[in-house]
């Protein structure tokens, strides 16, 4: 696979630095305020970053970032993935410093764990170039997803740094084992368009809902709720209803037996006037 980084590309010792040792940022330039390429990738990208921050069940902190310039090295370009997934780093408090606004991995000490590019065209590198970049930057995870298969014919491709190197998976569907989270196509409708996705999903292979799905999820669970409530309400009137009349009749029936017992004893009252023993 021919290469075509720059001759000058060094790669910076990926570790910590500590904060006095970290280069000076001012002549950089952190973005260029290029608008995505279409609306499906921006859509795309969105579905890959806000189900993690909305629904992701995880104890560890993390940064996902959309189309955000991660800087690996001084004297050469950014990598700009589509999306960027890093856990076991915090965002900082105060986005607006320029040393803020892109993943330089000085200061958050490594690599992404997770790069994914979307590819819309066959000009992108995806699996020649940023592979490389990729692979030397020592992201662990590498994706490409191609829902139009203008580099190859599978929607999905996934390489797993190996040592070195990346070796690239095979399947439907793939674990990031360390994070417990995988990634599969989805077909479905997002944002009022059918088509299929990327999504995020859990070990059990459980797509990770958007914020969207988890409001209406919790909706239907309150609806469901509410009905559940307001049938158990309908059941205990009823039961209600059937004790009210059981206790209606019960009264009728010792009425009835009152009744029953007083004419009795008026007919016998009424032998015994008559010289009648009524027990003879």
């Amino acid at each position: 696979m021919q290469s075509s980084l720059p001759k000058t590309y060094t790669p910076l010792e990926l570790q910590p630095l500590p904060l006095e040792d970290w280069p000076c940022v001012d002549d950089l330039v952190t973005e260029n305020g290029a608008p995505v390429d279409n609306v499906f990738s921006e859509k795309q990208m969105r579905l890959l970053t806000e189900p993690l921050y909305s629904s992701w069940k995880v104890d560890r902190p993390f940064v996902a970032f959309a189309n955000v310039g991660m800087f690996y090295a001084l004297g050469v370009p950014p990598i700009m993935p589509d999306v960027l997934l890093s856990v076991d780093v915090r965002l900082p408090e105060n986005l607006f410093p320029k040393l803020n606004r892109s993943y330089f991995v000085w200061a958050y000490g490594k690599p992404p764990e997770v790069a994914i590019e979307i590819v819309s065209n066959r000009q992108g590198g995806e699996d020649s170039d940023k592979l490389l970049l990729y692979q030397t930057v020592r992201v662990s995870n590498y994706f490409i997803y191609d829902p139009e298969f203008h580099l190859s014919k599978t929607p999905l491709r996934a390489f797993r740094l190996r040592g070195s190197a990346y070796e690239e998976i095979t399947g439907d569907s793939f674990m990031v084992e360390e994070l417990g989270l995988g990634l599969k196509v989805w077909t479905g409708r997002f944002e009022d368009t059918d088509s299929n996705w990327l999504r995020w999903c859990d070990a059990a292979g459980v797509l990770i809902p958007t914020g969207a799905q988890r409001a209406e999820l919790a909706d239907q669970r309150a609806e469901a709720e509410a009905q559940r409530a307001e049938e158990a309400d309908q059941r205990a009137e009823a039961e209600s209803q059937r004790a009210d009349a059981e206790s209606q009749r019960a009264d009728v029936a010792l009425q009835v037996a009152r009744l029953e017992s007083d004419e009795k004893q008026r007919l016998i009252e009424l032998l015994r006037r008559h010289g009648i023993d009524p027990a003879t």
